[in-house]
């Protein structure tokens, strides 16, 4: 939920967004809420009661769908008075079962969400604010320190088990110096970390220009202090992109798909490696960037994943120690070839492969923060918690905690990790 700091005015309308999936959803919602709060609209929480909820939905899992529709149903339940719109993936995917299904006022594809605002304006749903404050008064998200800053739309890999190609089309590249102006906007906001985002993000290419050059652009012409990548594919990592990295301001943090550890479900799945190309792809990410995290997202329970390609799966993620596993249990999506594949595996035997696929991400996690406890690193700090605990981020994507009175946000400070907190961190002490 992005909430941004405006002026208070019973009169001003109040618009409320939230967002469901990838970070390219999170880059594209932080774009409307300023396009809101630059025309004088106030944003807030639907939980403090709102004018218009919009919802940027997900689509690539039914988890996604779910998640999407219980976010609808209680934001109407909040705001039965209030304009509901629904935008994106699922919008685009299944715009007629939102419209009458879940009682949703608007829904939007992809090709028009980023013109939302106009549309409502213009249609006479939604009238500008004869006065408020405009983008000048904006600082930055309440608790959001990183910026998502697109780069990259669409797909034209048509995985056999994906809907992104679908539903966001072919892939389209965002102008260099568009991107540029963007860092250095954010960066005047006071941002310190910067996350560039795309759905292949890899594949970046603007009149010939590739993602090194793109990210040498970056380096060179703004004042950036982090800047992260949201993820990459084993086939786009080379020794000349990997050795931008010597520049410290590039976030040690790879998130590389590996989606299975078994080359027979790699073909099924028209994954563009194998196993030893994503090997190799780690391993060299790892000998030119020391204390990297490698990061991925593994689906189980593909159709035809016989027990022996599950176990070959399970084992290749245990050798490869990623800081992060995300599970997913394989969801059928209409329209895509593997929906209609045979040997459907049973939702039972998913359950029981996603237990254990996450049960070995658990400990992979902790095995990966544990050897970094007992040194000092820059942690970017993010918020806190109802209890006093403060969150934040090392360039590595170590989740760190601690306890202090200061208001820490946007702060970016060294700190000693001294102790596993959390399930998903560190406890560490802010030195000096």
């Amino acid at each position: 939920m992005l909430v941004f700091t405006m002026m208070r005015s019973s009169e001003i309308p109040k618009v409320a967004l939230d967002t469901v999936g990838c970070k390219l959803n999170q880059a594209e919602t932080q774009l409307l809420a300023r396009q809101f709060a630059q025309a004088g609209y106030r944003l807030v929480s639907a939980a403090d009661g709102t004018d218009v909820y919009i919802l940027n939905t997900c689509t690539v899992t039914h988890v996604a769908d779910r998640k999407c529709r219980r976010l609808l149903r209680m934001a109407r339940r909040r705001n039965p008075d209030a304009l509901v719109v629904a935008i994106g993936c699922y919008a685009e995917r299944a715009h007629q079962e939102l419209a009458q299904i879940e009682r949703v006022d608007l829904v939007l594809d992809n090709s028009e969400k980023l013109h939302l605002l106009r549309l409502l304006e213009e249609s006479g749903r939604l009238s500008r604010p004869l006065y408020g404050q405009t983008g000048s008064t904006i600082i930055r998200a309440d608790f959001r320190t990183r910026a998502f800053i697109k780069v990259h739309d669409g797909c034209n890999s048509f995985c056999s088990y994906c809907i992104v190609p679908i539903v966001r089309g072919r892939e389209k590249s965002t102008p260099i110096d568009q991107v540029i102006a963007e860092v250095k906007h954010r960066i005047a906001e006071g941002y310190k970390e910067v996350v560039l985002t795309g759905t292949e993000i890899g594949s970046y290419n603007y009149e010939g220009v590739g993602l090194r050059e793109l990210l040498q652009h970056i380096l060179t012409q703004t004042e950036v202090e982090r800047l992260r990548l949201s993820s990459l594919q084993p086939q786009e990592i080379s020794p000349e992109l990997i050795g931008l990295w010597r520049d410290g301001r590039l976030c040690r943090h790879f998130h590389l798909s590996l989606q299975s550890g078994s080359d027979g479900v790699l073909s099924r799945m028209k994954r563009r490696y194998s196993v030893s190309d994503y090997q190799q792809a780690v391993a060299l990410v790892r000998d030119m960037v020391p204390g990297v995290a490698i990061t991925t997202d593994i689906i189980v329970g593909f159709p035809g994943e016989t027990k022996a390609e599950f176990e070959e799966s399970y084992n290749f993620c245990k050798q490869m120690e990623f800081a992060r596993i995300h599970v997913f249990p394989y969801s059928p999506r209409q329209g895509t070839q593997a929906a209609l594949m045979p040997d459907q595996v049973e939702e039972r035997v998913k359950r029981e492969r996603s237990q254990r696929m996450l049960a070995l991400a658990k400990e992979s996690a902790q095995n990966f923060r544990r050897q970094f406890l007992g040194k000092t690193m820059p942690v970017l700090w993010e918020k806190r918690s109802g209890d006093g605990v403060w969150s934040g981020l090392t360039d590595n994507y170590i989740k760190v905690f601690n306890k202090s009175n200061e208001d820490l946000t946007n702060k970016l400070l060294p700190v000693k990790l001294v102790e596993l907190f959390n399930r998903d961190g560190v406890w560490g002490d802010v030195v000096g």
